[in-house]
């Protein structure tokens, strides 16, 4: 078991404590296709009541993207994104008081994100796909997640391989800390993602997911995207309920190996499995509020 450490992350206006409790990121997908939940929340006011519902539920971040990242997935223009996102993300800042992620490796996107009330910009290709996202992360003061991933979402999972995937994903995350750095992001602003399913086969996620504890020396949030992944399926089998199962054991034992974030869909469930976990974490002699 490897206690996450207490970091101080600054997401824009929003200042977050974590490692004292696993958090959540919620997601909503604004999107026709995602490999999850495509096209149950293209409609905005879906996306905008189902952005509430997860923040009530007990999300700490929700996460809102327009764009399908799932393995060969087509890009959208960056236009298209953005008239799907910006309305979203404008009201869903109004209505809550918690940090709003936009998902998005493009900078025109991200920066229409940010306007529209977004603290954070998660990024799937850490700051390396667009030449623009590492200089106007830096400007806005905003928070960044940089995520590991294999190539691009169209060929990610065309044969992956790694000598060592651990040891590579750690190396990539410290080089992309350090760019990130040298480009006037300060450490207190950023997240770091091994990228569970993005250019990796079942056993390279299991083994990442096991290891995640390396992920500490940086000395910045881990974040784990481990939610609904095929992974799960290919090891359990098809059906909502084994795939919602299957996630829930992948986040207790990505949090009891030290994740600080787990990014999910369903945050009442996470939220449960969460409580557990932290407790198992934290106990000590003395911390027993529950026995009575």
């Amino acid at each position: 078991m490897d206690k996450a450490s207490v970091l101080r992350l600054q997401c824009g206006p929003f200042g977050l404590t974590v490692g004292e409790r696993t958090l959540i990121m919620g997601i909503v997908n604004v999107t026709p296709d995602s490999f999850s939940d495509g096209g149950l929340f293209f409609d905005r006011a879906d996306a905008i009541a189902h952005g509430e519902a997860l923040a009530a539920a007990g999300a700490d971040i929700i996460d809102v993207g327009g764009e399908s990242s799932r393995p060969f997935s087509e890009p959208v223009p960056a236009q298209e994104e953005i008239e799907r996102v910006g309305p979203v993300i404008e009201e869903l800042a109004r209505r809550l008081s918690i940090p709003i992620s936009i998902d998005t490796y493009k900078a025109q996107v991200a920066k229409h994100a940010i306007r529209a009330g977004a603290s954070i910009v998660n990024d799937i290709g850490a700051l390396r796909l667009d030449a623009d996202m590492a200089n106007f992360v830096a400007e806005a003061g905003v928070a960044v997640v940089l995520m590991h991933m294999k190539g691009t979402p169209k060929a990610m999972q065309v044969d992956p391989y790694y000598e060592d995937v651990v040891g590579e994903v750690e190396g990539f995350l410290a080089d992309t800390l350090a760019r990130a750095e040298q480009a006037g992001i300060d450490r207190t602003r950023v997240i770091v993602d091994p990228g569970i399913g993005f250019g990796k086969t079942v056993t390279h996620n299991l083994l990442l997911i096991k290891h995640l504890s390396r992920l500490q020396a940086l000395g910045v949030p881990i974040l784990i995207g481990a939610s609904r992944k095929s992974f799960i399926t290919k090891i359990l089998g098809s059906g909502d309920e084994r795939r919602e199962v299957g996630t829930q054991a992948a986040i207790a034992v990505a949090a009891l190996h030290g994740a600080h974030i787990v990014r999910v869909h369903d945050v009442e469930q996470t939220k449960h499995t969460l409580k557990i976990v932290d407790a198992l974490k934290n106990a000590a002699p003395s911390n027993e509020p529950w026995s009575s």
